[in-house]
This record gives structure tokens, sequence and C-alpha cells, in this order.
């Protein structure tokens, strides 16, 4: 059994080690397969997700209207504060989730985190923040492309919608264009996607 608390941690302290360090030309810089924000836009959601769901405004999560909420509300808001409230929810979501509340939002952290390492060209993160993730939706990866076998990283990503339908092609040369098109969750794109630097 997974301890999505652990998980959410670890990501956590990556990402504010991660934001920290940001330059005002990064944080200004777009990421890709996010709705077109900026590295400050994604950290202002990782904020603002947790702390919506906290106060029980999830009605109409994930919905696009949802996210863009974060947003919106912290657009003017500095990034120390942003990563602050990111620290602060830690120690709700994890007991959250020890009650059984559902690891979506570990996972958007996760795949978050991942994005922003992928729009400055870093080595991926570190497996602790994403190996779980994968492990969890391998059982939806293999109802669509039966034992068809990837990089493990390459099947998170792809998962979530962070790469092409090319790009899973290239990863996939057996798979139907109807199986892979089903292999992102949030559909298909046709954007292909930057890969973290080796290493």
């Amino acid at each position: 059994m997974t301890d999505w608390g652990v998980v959410f941690r670890a990501c956590t302290d990556r990402l504010v080690k991660l934001g920290s360090s940001l330059t005002e030309e990064q944080l200004a810089t777009t990421v890709p397969a996010t709705p077109s924000w900026t590295a400050r836009e994604v950290l202002a959601h990782l904020a603002g997700g947790p702390s919506s769901i906290l106060a029980g405004d999830a009605d109409d999560a994930p919905s696009p209207a949802w996210t863009e909420r974060h947003v919106t509300a912290r657009a003017d808001t500095p990034v120390a504060e942003l990563l602050a409230e990111v620290g602060a929810t830690v120690d709700p979501v994890c007991a959250m989730l020890a009650d059984g509340g559902r690891p979506i939002i570990v996972w958007d952290r996760s795949v978050h985190l991942a994005d922003l390492h992928e729009a400055f060209g870093l080595s991926r993160p570190a497996a602790d923040t994403w190996e779980p993730v994968v492990e969890a939706v391998r059982p939806r990866l293999a109802r669509i492309l039966g034992d068809a076998d990837a990089p493990a990283y390459e099947l998170f990503r792809g998962y979530f919608s962070r790469r092409s339908q090319r790009q899973l092609r290239d990863l996939f040369p057996g798979a139907s264009a109807e199986q892979l098109a089903d292999v992102g969750v949030f559909g298909p794109r046709e954007d292909d996607q930057p890969h973290p630097a080796e290493g």
C-alpha cells in the first residue's frame, strides 16, 4: 500500500527547493503541457489546489475553471508567499490522505514538478516523486497497451498526456493509433514535449 503522504512530502520538498531557485526570467517561462501557464502560474496552481480542496472548494475539480481560479487569485502573490502556502498545506493534506483521501492531489503535484523540470531542461525528478504514481496507473496502461513495455518515467509522462502521439509511437511501435490515442488521461496531444536532461 502506497503511503501517499510520503510521496506528497517528497514532491513538495523538491518543488519548494526548485521554486526558490528560479530567476524572474525563469518564472516568466511558459511551461509546456500546461494551459500556457508560466512557471509562476504553475506555482500558483500548486499552492491553490490543496488549499481549495482543504477548504471544500473542489466540486468542479480538476476542471480548467477550478485550476484557473488558483492562478487568477494569486496573480500578484510573491513567489515566496506561494511557496509558503505550498508548504503550509502539507500536514493537513497528509492527514486527509491518511484518512483515505484520494491521491489525485499528489499526482497533480508530481506531474507539475516534472513539467517544471522538463521546461528548464533539468534531469528528471527524483524517483520517489513519480515512481509510485506510475505504479498506481499501470493497470490502466496495461488494459490499453497489453504487455507493451517502455521506461517507467515515459509511461508516467505519457499517461498524463505529456507525450505527443508521435512520441508515443516511438515508445510503442506495435500499438495501434486507437491504443495510443487512449493512453493520455487528458486526451491525445500532437505537440512534441521536451524530455528531461540526461543524468
